[in-house]
């Protein structure tokens, strides 16, 4: 298995901290892993990404010229990167700010309204951790129980107030693509 996951969204909407919570926690399961960040210089309001890629043998490459599954959280990363997206592949999209309309015929989309269900748990900043629990669903590239299991120590000291709000954002997200996901 080699897996290829391209982040995409606005900077502060936890792009990168997706990419590495999962590299971590597929790490923490025995995966190999690449994390491989790109953000312009404004950050917070521009545009973040990153290409996560696990795998059960050695990486040679952290590049994802075709990856398996593309997470959308704004427009302009949907715009962006569903070309990128190989065929047949997944796109996770933020319907809550995304429209997609406009995607290719030739993949699939899955659309998550990822920030209001994190307004729902009372803070839109656990939007990131509701989409990684619907990525981990559709994908079943890592193991749902390792995440929840090693979660405390992927976010540290410095989260540990929030790893209540946290856990619940991700069995959120895990348990709509459960209920909404076509055959995912």
């Amino acid at each position: 298995m080699l897996v290829s996951t391209i982040f995409s969204g606005f900077g502060g909407q936890g792009v990168l901290s997706m990419g590495t919570t999962l590299a971590t926690a597929a790490m923490l399961q025995g995966k190999y892993v690449t994390y491989y960040p790109s953000y312009g210089v404004e950050v917070r309001g521009g545009t973040a990404n990153c290409t996560v890629v696990v795998s059960d043998e050695e990486i040679a490459s952290p590049v994802a010229s075709e990856p398996e599954f593309v997470v959308a959280m704004n427009q302009p990363s949907f715009a962006r990167f569903q070309g990128t997206l190989q065929a047949g592949g997944l796109l996770l999209a933020n319907s809550s700010i995304v429209s997609t309309e406009s995607a290719r015929s030739d993949i699939e989309i899955f659309a998550i309204p990822t920030s209001g269900l994190a307004e729902k748990l009372g803070t839109i900043k656990v939007a990131n951790m509701v989409m990684l629990g619907a990525l981990i669903r559709a994908s079943n590239m890592i193991s749902y129980d390792g995440m929840l299991e090693n979660l405390a120590g992927i976010l540290g000291e410095g989260k540990a107030r929030l790893l209540k709000v946290n856990r619940e954002a991700l069995a959120l997200g895990y348990e709509y693509a459960k209920d909404h996901a076509n055959g995912h």
